[in-house]
């Protein structure tokens, strides 16, 4: 059992360090900028914000609501992005018999992963420096929140990347579910500030649950959040069994001469 994770780790491991040196080469910067996108990105919304929003929005200081909710969703649009074509970018290393289209599509879902993750570390620290935020008051919920998101987004990327194979018309929808995603995720509001008969609703989408974990560690009792753990666990579940059974025929779809 042991040798078999290590088989399969170190054909990961392999197709993460290549799939890194392709996006960012070996000069300059390199391997940095797997860290640096997401974190650009991430300060240049919560400079704007800063700028045209009062410092507190419905008692919550505006900076870390803003790192809170887009680094949740540009984890989730990068996961499910750079996934969609992966197999077809890497449709050579499919005549390695070793080399399954599962490795693949975990190699990418990791890079973008790790990326994200130390990007909210690092900027979850200057913010902390700053005497904007504080530690965070249940770490345990912090991580809970951001693994399931990452558990979902890679259901989700996988289920659709499986799908774009099979019908083009996916790859057309992507990016329109992308930005739906934008004011349905719960990046840019929270539950408690909608109306109470219209809660419920909203909390039918998954994703809001999770950065309401995130946004409960970081804020603590005083500010009203709403979620339900199992809830978006249960759709990660169900999108990578669906994306799984979906990948297993997903050889013959793919053009390997």
């Amino acid at each position: 059992m042991l040798a078999h994770i290590r088989f399969h780790s170190r054909i990961i491991g392999a197709l993460f360090m290549r799939e890194t040196i392709t996006r960012y080469g070996r000069e300059g910067l390199g391997f940095l900028w797997l860290i640096g996108e997401p974190l650009i990105f991430c300060l240049g919304v919560m400079g704007l914000w800063t700028l045209i929003k009062p410092e507190y929005e419905h008692g919550i200081r505006i900076a870390p609501f803003v790192m809170t909710g887009y680094m949740c969703l540009l984890m989730l649009r990068h996961v499910v992005s750079h996934s969609l074509n992966a197999l077809q970018a890497n449709v050579g290393l499919m005549h390695h018999r070793a080399v399954k289209p599962l490795h693949i599509y975990i190699s990418r879902v990791l890079i973008e992963f790790t990326g994200s993750t130390i990007a909210f570390v690092v900027l979850y620290a200057i913010l902390f420096a700053l005497g904007v935020v504080n530690l965070p008051n249940n770490v345990l919920l912090l991580y809970s929140g951001w693994l399931i998101l990452f558990w979902f987004s890679t259901g989700l990327a996988i289920t659709f990347s499986a799908l774009s194979l099979q019908f083009e018309v996916i790859e057309r929808i992507v990016p329109v579910f992308m930005y739906l995603m934008i004011p349905l995720s719960g990046a840019f509001l929270m539950v408690d500030w909608l109306p109470a008969a219209y809660q419920k609703y909203y909390l039918m989408i998954p994703m809001p649950h999770t950065i309401e974990m995130v946004r409960s560690a970081t804020f603590g009792e005083f500010v009203p959040t709403h979620y339900n753990p199992a809830y978006p666990a249960a759709w990660a579940a169900v999108l990578t069994f669906v994306g799984l059974v979906l990948l297993a025929n997903v050889r013959r779809h793919v053009d390997v001469e």
